[in-house]
Order: C-alpha cells, then structure tokens, then sequence
C-alpha cells in the first residue's frame, strides 16, 4: 500500500464513496466509530451516503429539553458536536470520514466546503440557499434545508451533514431543530425541485469531491 511519503499532494489521496441504502442509526453509527478508531495512515478517505430510518440524535452538548416530545421515535445521544435533529426516510445523510491532518484541512474549512457544496446544489435547481453564520447549515428563505454536525477526532472527520429531499417533516415539530426555538424546516421536494433520493445524492457526491479536490475516486456499495 501506498505509504504517506509518495503522496505526491492532498489531491493524490483516495476516496471511496459508499451508497449505503437505508439504514439503522445505531449500528451504522457504531461502524463509522470503528471505521474511525481503526483507521491507519494510509487508509483511504470514505463518503457514505444513505437514509436512515426515524431517529432524533443529540450531540455531546446537546439539551435534553431540545425535545419536546419524544413520541415512538427513539433518542440516541452521539458523539458529535450540535444539538438535537432529526433523521428519517427521504433525508439524504452523508457521513465525512476524511483525514483532516492529512489534507492539511481545517474544520472551518471543511464546514465552508460542505456548505458550498449544498449552496451548489440548490442552486443547480433554481434555488438560494444562504448561511446564518451562528447557525451552521444551509437556509431557504429562513427555513432549514441542511444541517452540519461534525466530530473531529485525531485529526480525522466522522458524522457530517443532512439534507431534507422529499420526507416526513412533522417530527421536526417534536424538537427545537438544532436547538433553536421556533426554527422552520423545509425541503427540496416542498420548493419545486426534483424528490429523487437518489438523484440528489449523486448530485451532491459529485459536487463534495470536486470542491475537496479528491482526483482518485473509487464507488463501493458496501
């Protein structure tokens, strides 16, 4: 395997993209904590994109009193930074696991990428999107389209970001949304873009390597 000295740059560095389906939170989130643990110096960078099914998730420092009612969808408190969301089917998830040392990457720069990557996007269909600077994530006329939630571990990303295509958004009035009161939420489906899951995350794979500047980009399903 190719050792980090004959790295000729950052952009020489593999990525593997993984379209993983619907998924489980917690067993998907236990492999991203392995994947993470266990990863080595020349290991190759990982993009997973997936749905998962209905959970609310709260970060390290999240408030518990976020939720407001909790109803039949399970909690999982996690590992990364921000507050409480929400996750279900329809929701494009992608999870970064990125070596963050490696690329020479801050995380502020890292979240100004993830954010222009989905201002891309949006724009692509006819949309503005735009950024609260003390809210991270992507806006629509006021209301959330995308959220970021990161764990920077070792110099090495995990966890990511969430955009809602064409989902159940009624949980979200079960939470304060990222822990901001009142906060609406909408969709690509509710603003006369195309709902395809599928569609929307080629779009956005697409869009994340060519703003991370991955040249050696490998797809895997599992």
């Amino acid at each position: 395997m190719t050792s980090p000295s004959q790295y000729l740059s950052s952009t020489d560095i593999p990525l593997i993209l993984r379209h993983l389906g619907r998924q489980p939170y917690l067993p998907l989130w236990q492999r991203m904590q392995a994947f993470t643990a266990n990863r080595g110096p020349t290991t190759p960078d990982e993009i997973w994109l997936l749905e998962h099914e209905p959970v609310f998730t709260l970060g390290r420092e999240g408030k518990p009193e976020h939720l407001l009612q909790a109803g039949d969808i399970p909690l999982v408190r996690v590992d990364r930074g921000g507050q409480i969301t929400y996750h279900g089917p329809g929701q494009l998830v992608v999870y970064l696991l990125l070596d963050l040392r490696r690329r020479k990457l801050a995380v502020r720069r890292l979240v100004e990428q993830l954010e222009g990557s989905l201002c891309a996007l949006l724009a692509g269909y006819g949309i503005e999107g735009h950024l609260i600077p003390s809210a991270p994530g992507v806006y629509v006329n006021g209301a959330k389209i995308a959220s970021l939630g990161l764990r920077v571990s070792q110099g090495c990303s995990s966890h990511g970001l969430a955009l809602n295509v064409a989902m159940n958004l009624n949980p979200f009035a079960q939470i304060n949304p990222c822990g901001q009161r009142n906060l609406t939420v909408t969709q690509l489906s509710d603003l006369a873009a195309p709902a395809s899951l599928t569609e929307a995350g080629q779009t956005l794979s697409t869009l994340l390597v060519t703003h991370l500047g991955y040249k050696q980009v490998t797809t895997d399903p599992a």
